[in-house]
């Protein structure tokens, strides 16, 4: 796993220990970057169920202004703040450590122009992360999009009233579906 392209362009990033985290495959984080092309500049991220870091830390590399990672685990934080020490991204970054269904609820302290889920699998946990955006979407900026990464097997319809789905891509067993504010 490593960073493919902007300033961190090379870096070889940490993984989690264990099979908690599943991280995204270079091939899906190139073909997702290259949908975004340049309206990565200057943006605001919220790696939702950060992992390893690796979608955060990519958009940084490649001009994001800011990125908040949350995690749960402990391990993936030490992580998250390990890749970011090596990428020498720091200070664009904020890590929360905490349920990430707890922080959808909060009341919104800044809205992100990205929001990117990309949870466990098999637990449905996308589509509730997906329904708290759209019960509180002060998380949201006005052009905003947030981008699911599953299983295509775990996805199904749901019924919004601020998002609506407006594309979706299939890498071999990751789909990512992208929503943007109606």
């Amino acid at each position: 796993m490593r960073v493919i392209s902007g300033t961190a362009k090379g870096r070889k990033l940490k993984s989690v220990p264990g099979d908690g985290t599943r991280p995204i495959t270079d091939r899906v984080k190139e073909n997702l970057f290259n949908i975004l092309a340049q309206d990565v500049v200057d943006s605001a991220w919220w790696d939702l169920f950060g992992g390893t870091g690796a979608v955060g830390i990519e958009a940084l590399s490649r001009g994001a202004s800011f990125v908040r990672f949350s995690e749960r685990s402990r391990a993936a934080v030490n992580v998250i703040r390990e890749n970011l020490a090596r990428c020498k991204l720091v200070e664009q970054a904020e890590i929360r450590r905490g349920d990430a269904f707890a922080l959808l609820d909060a009341p919104p302290d800044r809205a992100f122009d990205y929001v990117y889920i990309a949870p466990p699998q098999y637990k449905e946990m996308w589509a509730r992360a997906l329904l708290a955006l759209d019960a509180n979407p002060g998380w949201l900026s006005e052009d905003s999009w947030v981008i699911v990464q599953i299983h295509p097997r775990e996805y199904q319809e749901l019924s919004l009233q601020v998002l609506d789905k407006f594309d979706e891509r299939k890498y071999g067993s990751t789909l990512l579906v992208f929503y943007e504010k109606k």
